[in-house]
This record gives C-alpha cells, sequence and structure tokens, in this order.
C-alpha cells in the first residue's frame, strides 16, 4: 500500500482548504409582498419578477387549501374487530 512521503503541515492544509469557505446567500424583500426572495428570482410568495406577475400562484393556493381541508376532514380511524383466533391442530405422523 503506498504512504504519504511527507508530513502534511498545517499551513498546506488551510492553504487548500481555502476554497471550501461557504458564500452567503444575496436574499432580498419583494417590493409587492415584503417576503425574503433570492437575487434574480421570482417571488414563491406573489410570484412577482422586476414588477411584473410571472408566476401564477393559483395553482399553489388551491392545492394549499385542498391539503388543509383533507387533514380537517380526516375521522377517526374505525375501530377494528379483531380476527378470530385460529385453532391450530398438530398433525402427528402414523409411522
Amino acid at each position: 500500500m503506498a504512504l504519504p512521503g511527507h508530513r502534511r503541515t498545517s499551513s498546506h492544509k488551510r492553504r487548500r482548504a481555502s476554497h471550501f469557505a461557504l458564500t452567503k446567500i444575496n436574499a432580498s424583500t419583494c417590493p409587492k409582498c415584503g417576503e425574503s426572495v433570492l437575487s434574480h428570482q421570482a417571488c414563491q410568495n406573489c410570484g412577482t419578477y422586476n414588477g411584473r406577475a410571472v408566476l401564477s400562484t393559483d395553482k399553489k393556493t388551491e392545492r394549499l387549501l385542498k391539503k388543509s381541508q383533507a387533514k380537517k376532514t380526516v375521522a377517526e380511524p374505525a375501530e377494528k374487530e379483531p380476527a378470530p383466533k385460529q385453532k391450530f391442530s398438530r398433525k402427528t405422523s402414523k409411522a
């Protein structure tokens, strides 16, 4: 098996890891609804970008309403009747 020839110094290790830094998200607020929005992205709340409506939010709101109504109308599950117990008989072999 191959082994490293020389010890990796801490400065070399840190220099190599300098590219692993994370970048901050550039979020701004939507001028129409005030929600936080990623830059160069349409607002997910109201569907506007650069002052124009580009996404229809009707389907989204309908889906959310349907989902919330389905959660409310879920009835308590009916009690299941216990299955009748089966009697097992042992088979005996006659030799």
